[in-house]
């Protein structure tokens, strides 16, 4: 979880971050934050990790909170040939793999330039 807060202090498109949600036990964390994009995008995380799980959103918004992407293994479309991965986009849902958080900001940071 450490690498979590250091991956977003040390990006170079990570203007700031809130913690909003944090649940730890023996063998799990459950985690929601905020990210500030340095072009005035947000970024919500969800993470749920245990010894056996790894559930996760990372939406991604414009400043009037319109969808720009959100990634996430939710087991909602199970007609996605990735499933349960999948990422939903302006113009649909399409297929996609398991991502972090680091896979997340690189490819924010690709689209912002």
């Amino acid at each position: 979880m450490i690498d979590i807060f250091n991956l977003l202090k040390e990006s170079p498109i990570v203007r700031d971050a809130e913690i909003l949600s944090l649940l730890q036990g023996g063998n799990f964390y459950y985690l929601k934050m905020k990210a500030f994009i340095i072009n005035g995008t947000l970024l919500f995380i969800k993470i749920y990790l245990s010894d056996t799980e790894y559930d996760y959103s990372f939406h991604w918004q414009d400043n009037q909170g319109i969808l720009i992407s959100r990634w996430d293994n939710a087991p909602h479309h199970s007609g996605i040939g990735t499933y349960p991965h999948h990422i939903h986009t302006p113009i649909g849902i399409n297929d996609s793999y398991e991502i972090t958080l680091q896979d997340v900001l690189g490819q924010i940071k690709k689209k912002i330039g």
